[in-house]
Parts: C-alpha cells; structure tokens; sequence
C-alpha cells in the first residue's frame, strides 16, 4: 500500500434518492403520521434539507405531531445517512381519519 492510499481512505456519497426514502420511512416511525409521506431532499455537499408533505390523524394535535416529526427527522436522517440535516421544512398535506395498516417486516 502507498503512502497515498492510507491517507485517502475513499468516499462514501448518499443518493438524493435514497435519503428520500430514508427520511419517509422515519417520518412513518412517528405516532399520529399517517400514510404515505412525500419528501424532496436538497443535498449540497454533506449537508441536506427536507422538504415533507405530512399527512396527519385526525384529531390528534397537528403542531404536536409536526413537530415530533421535524425532530425525529433531524436525528434519524442523520444518523442513518452520515448528512447534517440543515432543515426540515414540513407541509400538512392531509388529515386523515382512517385507520392505517401497519406494515410488518419481516
């Protein structure tokens, strides 16, 4: 191994289209969100911004739900893409009074 090689260790990059899957499958993982989650992802160097369309159950408090989301979106986004995530701008998109199905893993 060179010299240069040990110094340069690589770099890992992240798609635009795989931290928009990220970060609506950690919006999902919020209580009071409901169906599908629509987000745009903005990546400029090592840093990204969301933009989400939330939809919400009805009657839960929609600020209280918003903002447990932008919060988890923060944390989840970066911790699971290495990205600091500038911010999270969210649009309530709908409010939903149907039960959702839960999706299992398995």
């Amino acid at each position: 191994m060179t010299a240069a090689a040990a110094e340069s260790p690589g770099r890992t990059t992240v798609s635009r289209r795989a931290v928009r899957r990220i970060a609506a499958e950690a919006a999902r993982e919020v209580p009071g969100v409901a169906g599908a989650v629509d987000i745009d992802a903005e990546i400029h160097g090592e840093t990204t911004l969301l933009d989400v369309r939330l939809p919400i159950r009805y009657p839960l408090p929609i600020t209280r739900v918003v903002e447990a989301c932008r919060e988890h979106l923060f944390r989840r986004t970066s911790e699971l893409t290495g990205l600091t995530v500038t911010a999270v701008d969210i649009a309530v998109a709908e409010l939903s009074t149907k039960d959702v199905a839960v999706r299992r893993i398995r």
